[in-house]
């Protein structure tokens, strides 16, 4: 057997983080190679393999353009980068430093810009850069720090020191993946995590949780309402800020489920409005209000900004901090370093020169061969000069020129390498470092950890690209975990009052909707899925005999199909994502509200999202093989995860607002999935012989057969079926039951002040129709063939059922008014987020 590790080689001459100078694996992996199989590639390719699974099973993604948007699978490498605690020691001394010095570079500029008018740091530099706002000048945040969060990109250069590539203040993302990682990669490792004493990443999230309180105006009070605001679901970093969210508790919101009223910020909540008083963004600056800031922007709060100016909210980080994201300031940083601290910059910053200073401009200019170039703009990509033809450099060198103090150049750095897994070998890929740090009373306390990178370039830029793998990153501790800032304590004891009157207990419209949605799509993914599944089943029997009377049954069901769920043959019907109603179609948009709302579910809905998700997808890849391939097998698994969905939303979720409309969407969707399909298949007489064949697969489809044929051992008939699929009040899938199960639901939900009166007027019209129908008449045909009498009352019921859902959605989910001074054609303005 080939020993993977023997054979792994460091991809250049500078640093391995593996292999010492002399080719010898370093210490700590040497101890770990038995334990992880670096010795055997079939062992690195199924750990590789089981990373991937998990990542499926969780939902992790990244990025939402895709035409699902639900965005890109997240790619995790199984071996994570090693650090012992002495080089971490050092990273951990400077990352402080550096988030101090950021903290007081941001403090002066919005306060005074004493900086600017002393000439330490030059105007252009400050004044021209977008991450400037100057609508927040004089604004402050409680407590000692201005500088809430930081995330700092860094990479180890050929003689193994440290450089910062970029620092990230803006929105600092990666805190959430950094944490899903580690527990991937603690799973796949978990005899060597269970060994190793590694730092854990925990308390940073509590220090997190402190700082939040910390900040809070003065009047919040001992337990502040927190809430981090997302661009929404479309987000790139969705999947991070949804994770971070629900890895601190607080609510995840949007700027539609935000309103400022009286001066201070509100979170809708169903029936009410709720006290917001520290917002942690996760939106760029100049999006978060219309009015002082982006006038164009969908994504924030008008008045936030005078709100925040009042310090009735603390909004971090602050409005204004991406101001310190501009690549020209790290030429500036160790000047500033000894102006404000009185200290040499400990970690220093990769090489960069800002064209607004005409030397450093001309040594750009002259050096654009080998320089990687960038604008110092938010988020606009870098380039290398070496890849550039004459023509383009002529062209980049006009652009400079025109506008030199929106350009930097940088000296390239060759990162360290690392060891990867690439099928069944060990590839040495150079890695970078996404490190985290966040304010409190003593000073800013580092992420035990980070989110590195690694990259198919030897030359790193400081845009991560957005297919590049991940890595979990070990910082190794001589000492044994011990949890020094305990979670349970005294202060998170109940209030005299018993109240629970907390953020976080409420819900915002928006989630409520996603839930009530949630709810609908997974009932009818389940409900396509049985139709289908019992229609599949006299397909396989009598669908080779045209003149058979099953194949006269099959044409009603297969018309019922197509009626009820979706035209295309079952296979299609299953698996054509293009196919509105199609199980795939479904389970598309059951997956996109799934996301939007993943704060409010329990983690182990996205197990059966995936195992769903994964059935689709072998099951299209297998039909595309052998069309004539059986559904049945495909179909047993799609509702074993729906049912395991099923189950989890009873058995795992608070019984809270979110629940009773969720399961509300579930059960107007069984009502009015039930109503259709009678209407399609019961409506019209037709012989004894296909109408016992019709009825039976209703009943299979509506999970009542073994029922009906325990009380009912006598023939068949229309009218007892509609008995026990319309008004049995004790069959958890008759009409009854879900009209007496949503009016219970709709009747724990707050209900604002305009009232429920036509809400509830349809749930009660609906039930007045099930009240006066006497199945019997209705079971019996006209001369003309049609069960009109049972026609029209399910036509009644239809629309009625219909037209709740929409009032549903008008009393509980209103989204505001647009201000009349946005352009309603506009699209959604970028969030910068995919740094």
């Amino acid at each position: 057997m080939t020993d993977v590790l023997a054979g792994y080689r460091a991809g250049g001459p500078g640093h391995d983080e593996m292999l010492q100078s002399t080719g010898a694996a370093r210490a700590a992996w040497a101890q770990m190679a038995d334990l992880v199989g670096l010795h055997h590639g079939e062992q690195l390719a199924q750990r590789a393999a089981d990373v991937v699974a998990l990542l499926e099973d969780h939902g992790v993604r990244h990025g939402a353009d895709d035409a699902g948007g639900t965005g890109r699978p997240w790619l995790l490498d199984p071996l994570p980068v090693l650090l012992d605690e002495v080089e971490w020691a050092r990273i951990e001394s400077g990352l402080r430093q550096r988030a101090l010095l950021l903290d007081l570079v941001l403090t002066d500029l919005y306060s005074g810009a004493e900086l600017l008018t002393r000439g330490v740091l030059p105007p252009a530099l400050i004044l021209g850069h977008r991450g400037f706002v100057r609508a927040v000048d004089g604004i402050r945040v409680p407590g000692e720090h201005q500088l809430f969060t930081l995330a700092v990109d860094l990479a180890r250069n050929a003689d193994g020191g440290w450089q910062v590539l970029a620092d990230r203040a803006q929105v600092p993302t990666g805190m959430g993946y950094a944490m899903q990682d580690r527990r991937i990669v603690a799973e796949v490792l978990s005899g060597l995590y269970r060994h190793a004493r590694i730092r854990r990443i925990g308390p940073f999230f509590q220090a997190v949780r402190h700082a939040a309180a910390e900040v809070a105006p003065a009047g919040a009070g001992d337990a502040p309402r927190v809430a981090l605001l997302t661009p929404g679901p479309d987000s790139p970093a969705a999947f991070d800020q949804a994770y971070l969210a629900t890895m601190l508790g607080y609510p995840l919101v949007t700027g539609e489920d935000l309103v400022v009223a009286d001066g201070r910020l509100w979170m809708r909540s169903l029936g009410r409005l709720e006290p917001v008083d520290v917002l942690l963004r996760a939106v760029d600056a100049e999006h978060c209000d219309p009015l002082d800031l982006r006038g164009d922007s969908r994504l924030g709060v008008a008045g936030l900004v005078q709100a925040a100016r009042a310090g009735a909210v603390s909004v971090v980080n602050p409005l204004g901090s991406g101001v310190l994201d501009n690549p020209g300031l790290l030429t500036y940083l160790p000047r500033l370093a000894r102006e404000l601290l009185g200290e040499e910059l400990a970690i220093g910053s990769a090489v960069t020169y800002w064209c607004g200073e005409r030397s450093m401009c001309s040594h750009v200019m002259a050096n654009l061969d080998r320089l990687v170039v960038r604008p110092t703009a938010p988020g606009a990509p870098a380039v290398r000069g070496w890849d550039l033809t004459l023509h383009e450099r002529a062209d980049l060198a006009a652009r400079i020129a025109d506008r030199p103090f929106a350009w930097v150049g940088q000296e390239p750095i060759e990162a360290s390498t690392t060891p990867t897994v690439a099928g069944s070998a060990l590839e040495a890929r150079p890695t970078t470092l996404r490190a985290f740090a966040v304010a409190g009373t003593r000073g800013y306390q580092v992420m035990s950890s980070g989110l590195a990178r690694v990259t198919p370039e030897d030359t790193v830029l400081t845009d991560p690209g957005p297919l590049d793998a991940a890595k979990d990153v070990w910082v190794l501790s001589s000492e044994p975990y011990t949890v020094a800032d305990p979670w349970v304590g005294e202060a998170a004891a109940p209030s005299s009052t018993g109240g629970t009157a907390h953020l976080p207990a409420s819900i915002s419209p928006g989630a409520a909707e996603d839930l009530f949605w949630f709810g609908r799509h997974a009932e009818q993914a389940e409900q396509t899925v049985r139709l289908v599944r019992a229609v599949s089943d006299r397909w396989n029997d009598f669908h080779a005999s045209p003149a058979n009377v099953g194949a006269r049954a099959l044409d009603v069901l297969l018309d019922a199909v197509a009626t009820v769920a979706a035209s295309g043959s079952l296979s299609e019907v299953v698996t054509d994502a293009r196919r509105p109603g199609s199980v795939a179609h479904t389970e598309a948009k059951l997956t996109r509200t799934a996301t939007a709302v993943r704060d409010q579910l329990s983690g182990d809905t996205w197990l059966a999202l995936s195992a769903i998700e994964r059935a689709i997808a072998r099951e299209r890849a297998h039909h595309e093989r052998d069309p004539g391939s059986e559904l049945g097998p495909v179909l047993a698994r799609l509702l074993e995860g729906l049912l395991a969905l099923s189950g989890i939303a009873a058995e795992s979720m608070v019984r809270d607002a979110g629940w009773s409309l969720m399961d509300a969407g579930r059960r107007l969707e069984r009502a009015r999935w039930l109503v259709d399909t009678l209407a399609a298949t019961l409506t019209r007489l037709r012989s004894g012989d296909v109408d016992s064949l019709v009825l039976e697969s209703v009943l299979i489809a509506h999970e009542s057969v073994i029922t009906y044929r325990r009380r009912y051992q006598a023939r068949a008939s229309v009218g007892t079926v509609l008995d026990l699929l319309l008004t049995d009040a004790a069959n958890p899938r008759s009409l009854r039951f879900q009209l007496v199960a949503l009016g219970a639901d709709l009747a724990a939900v707050p209900a604002p002040a305009r009232g429920t009166a036509a809400r509830d007027a349809l749930l009660a019209d609906v039930v007045d129709l099930l009240d006066e129908l006497d199945t019997r008449a209705a079971a019996a045909a006209g001369d003309d063939g049609v069960r009109s009498r049972l026609a029209e009352t399910l036509e009644s019921m239809r629309w009625r059922l219909a037209e709740l859902g929409e009032e549903i959605a008008r009393v509980h989910f209103t989204h505001p008014v647009p201000v009349p001074w946005l352009d309603a054609s506009l699209a959604w303005a970028p969030d910068g987020t995919a740094s």
